[in-house]
Order: C-alpha cells, then sequence, then structure tokens
C-alpha cells in the first residue's frame, strides 16, 4: 500500500504519484503522448490547470484512477487506495556500455549483462537479460515527440519482436558499430530512421544484428 503524503494540490498529487512509479517528468510527458516536458512541471507547479481530459490522460500513464488525482479533502484522500489500479513493481536492470551491447549481440550465451555499478529500475518488463543504455550524440533528437536527446538512459528488451515504428538497438555488421534507430518497413523495404532529420535514413537488408526494442526512457537529472 502507497503510504500517502499530504496532496493538498492537484499539482501535488500528480508529482506524487509520478514519483511513486520512478518516473520522470520526461517520461510522464511520453507516455501521456505530449512532446513537452514543461507541461508536466506546470501541472505538478499548479502554475497552470490541466483540463479534465489531461487529467484522465495522466491518471492513465500513472495507472491510477482519475478520482486519485481530482479528489482534495483529507477524508477522501484516505479513500483513494480504493481507486488505485493494479500497478507492475519496478525491477532494476544494469546500465552498461554500448561496446557490451555490441558483445552481448554477437555472443549472447557469453554476454549477460549483469555486472554493472548502477542499476536503474522500471516498471516495463526487459527480461531477465534487459539493460539500460546511455544516449550518444543527436541523431535521435528532435523537436516532437518521442525524443531522445544524448545523455538520456534507454531500457533495451533483448530479442523482442520487430514492429515497423517502434525503437531499436541495432548492430550495424559491416560498420562494426552500434546504433539506436527507429525501425521502418514499407513495402518490403527496411530501414533505419533517424529522428534527426540532419541524419540520414539507413537502408537494410541483412547487414545487421537486432539486439533488442527500447521499451522505456529516462531523463538524467531529474
Amino acid at each position: 500500500m502507497i503510504k500517502l503524503a499530504a496532496m493538498n494540490t492537484l499539482g501535488s498529487r500528480i508529482k506524487h504519484y509520478r514519483r511513486a512509479l520512478g518516473m520522470s517528468q520526461k517520461a510522464l510527458a511520453m507516455a501521456c503522448g505530449w512532446g513537452s516536458q514543461s507541461r508536466i512541471g506546470n501541472y505538478e507547479t499548479d502554475s497552470r490547470e490541466p483540463t479534465l481530459d489531461d487529467v484522465r490522460t495522466i491518471a492513465a500513464a500513472l495507472r491510477i484512477a482519475p478520482e486519485a488525482l481530482l479528489l482534495e479533502d483529507d477524508d477522501s484522500v484516505q479513500n483513494v487506495q480504493m481507486a488505485l489500479q493494479p500497478t507492475k513493481a519496478p525491477k532494476a536492470y544494469p546500465l552498461i556500455s554500448w561496446v557490451m551491447a555490441g558483445e552481448w549481440a554477437e555472443s549472447p550465451d557469453n554476454h549477460h549483462p549483469g555486472d554493472a555499478d548502477e542499476w536503474l529500475s522500471s516498471t516495463e518488463n526487459a527480461g531477465e537479460n534487459g539493460f539500460w543504455l546511455t544516449v550518444r550524440g543527436d541523431s535521435m533528437t528532435c523537436n516532437g515527440n518521442p525524443s531522445f536527446p544524448e545523455g538520456s538512459r534507454i531500457l533495451v528488451r533483448p530479442e523482442a519482436d520487430r514492429i515497423s515504428g517502434k525503437y531499436y538497438v541495432v548492430k550495424l555488421i559491416d560498420k562494426g558499430e552500434t546504433t539506436f534507430k527507429q525501425f521502418i518497413e514499407d513495402a518490403g523495404n527496411k530501414y533505419l530512421k533517424p529522428l534527426n532529420p540532419s541524419y540520414r535514413t539507413i537502408e537494410i537488408n541483412g547487414n545487421c544484428q537486432f539486439i533488442g526494442r527500447v521499451i522505456d526512457t529516462k531523463m538524467t537529472g531529474l
């Protein structure tokens, strides 16, 4: 049972339940389908009042009933436990290097990414060999949503199904490098697409190895 602190405003309740899930403001904004992290920040500081539709969207992303955010008096707050929907328990996964991720792709039986100095939690299921990576460069940064700026963390689920439009960590065999891109399949052709329009889309034809699908992200410093 979540221990509820004093939550006298809608913004403080959003912040409380976000932190209870271990989500950053950026992760919550992405889960809501919004491109701006500042939107969540404004709601949490009560400098901007969300619409009822926004409250419902936030509640769904936080896996709680909208009433948990809308209740105001202390007696009602005690009843929030009745409104909470089941949540997944967070699990910690290791933060590894890109070199290690590439080695794992070549020999997964010999390179289980379990030895790491830093572990980060997520409520997403990345499997037994899931791991975090730190985004390098700005090829996956854009003005829209989602955007993965340099320094952000991405959670990788190895051996995940390939779905067009999803994001993957892939080893380019001919170049000997590991990259992070959006996988696109169109009219039988397959591509690795960067979100930053300054970078070119890569057509693939068996010259790469998919390491895993990105299923969660965290911004550093929040």
